[in-house]
């Protein structure tokens, strides 16, 4: 008797949970992806978002659409995410598009370039602004589809063996940075260096790279940079914010199912919205134990961010002129900046920064 109850109850919730899921998607043969990231593990905020992506297209189509995360190098080594989903080694990749700015420098708008628009604003431009459709076509060039599925927010300027002063003590500088940002500080001297983020520790231990930019606070101590480099510094102008990418083989993106579409979209939504949110919740506790911990905690100076900007501004006219697909992006992204700006002075920034100054409890 029991068990006959119970099979019934069985029964009963089967029926419930075939009902939830949407009727195409419960014809739909299964299908199973592959992710590659550029990220290690231990970074549970980036790698976990990545993770939480994938978990939620399974759950959101009850386990008929799944997806498998990898760590960086599991895979592919990072350097080649952008390859391997345009060739269907991998589905699908989870990066920051900068990384593959040496393929096509227009990549550098899907990241966010130096000086540019934050993360809302960035989020704006790409959903509303035109900037999705803009960067779509430069990438169905490669046969990927890409959409937005995170953004660390405002990132910090780096950690540094020596105090920064002045852009004299910028020449010959060997720093772990990549994409536009990398090619705006060798203008001031530096010399960048393209190293993944399970090498920066060892090369700023052992002296091969002078200074290092990653991300923020929460994730810099996970990778333990306060260690190796004690001048810690702000803002990071070469990301105002950085977006991240989820890159989709088109020919994989276009054999699914709409309702699996709509379960990895809606997914990507999920962690552009709650990774920024994440970051914003660890952030202040990671930078007061930094500082705790011995961190020298400064900001550039004027004369450092104004020379910066200067060669900002001439290093998007120089992409500008070699790089069609850049030139055709940039004016409108310059519009929108400075609409952006227009708009958030009014009133983001008044009341940020007089409750920014004003706050002491």
């Amino acid at each position: 008797m029991e068990r006959r109850k119970f099979l019934g109850s069985a029964a009963v919730a089967g029926s419930v949970a075939a009902a939830a899921l949407p009727a195409q998607a419960q014809g739909t043969p299964g299908v199973k992806w592959r992710m590659s990231t550029s990220w290690p593990k231990s970074l549970d905020t980036i790698y976990g978002s990545a993770d939480q992506l994938c978990k939620r297209v399974g759950e959101l189509t009850e386990g008929r659409f799944t997806i498998q995360c990898f760590a960086g190098g599991e895979v592919v080594p990072p350097a080649q995410n952008m390859e391997a989903v345009s060739n269907g080694t991998v589905e699908v990749n989870h990066v920051l598009a900068s990384g593959f700015f040496g393929k096509n420098s227009a990549l550098a708008f899907d990241t966010g370039l130096p000086f540019g628009l934050n993360a809302r604003q960035h989020n704006a431009w790409m959903q509303f602004g035109g900037g999705m459709t803009q960067l779509r076509e430069v990438y169905r060039k490669m046969g990927i589809v890409n959409f937005v599925c995170g953004n660390v927010g405002a990132q910090m300027g780096g950690w540094y063996r020596k105090p920064i002063k002045s852009v004299a003590d910028l020449k010959g500088l060997k720093m772990r940075i990549g994409g536009v940002g990398g090619m705006v500080i060798s203008k001031l001297g530096a010399v960048p260096q393209q190293i993944p983020a399970a090498d920066i520790y060892p090369a700023l231990e052992k002296g091969t790279i002078d200074a290092a930019e990653w991300i923020g606070p929460y994730d810099d101590a996970k990778l333990g940079l306060n260690k190796v480099a004690p001048y810690y510094y702000s803002p990071g102008w070469w990301e105002g914010s950085a977006s991240i990418t989820a890159m989709v083989n088109a020919k994989a993106w276009e054999a699914l199912p709409p309702v699996f579409k709509a379960a990895f979209e809606c997914a990507c939504n999920e962690q552009t919205m709650k990774m920024i949110a994440d970051y914003d919740n660890r952030n202040p506790d990671a930078l007061k134990k930094l500082i705790g911990a011995g961190a020298k905690l400064s900001y550039f100076p004027k004369s450092v961010m104004e020379a910066a900007y200067k060669a900002s501004n001439e290093t998007n006219d120089s992409l500008a002129e070699s790089n069609p697909e850049f030139k055709a992006i940039l004016p409108g992204w310059l519009k929108y900046r400075r609409d952006q700006a227009s708009w958030f002075r009014v009133v983001e920034a008044e009341l940020d920064n007089f409750t920014f100054t004003n706050v002491t409890k």
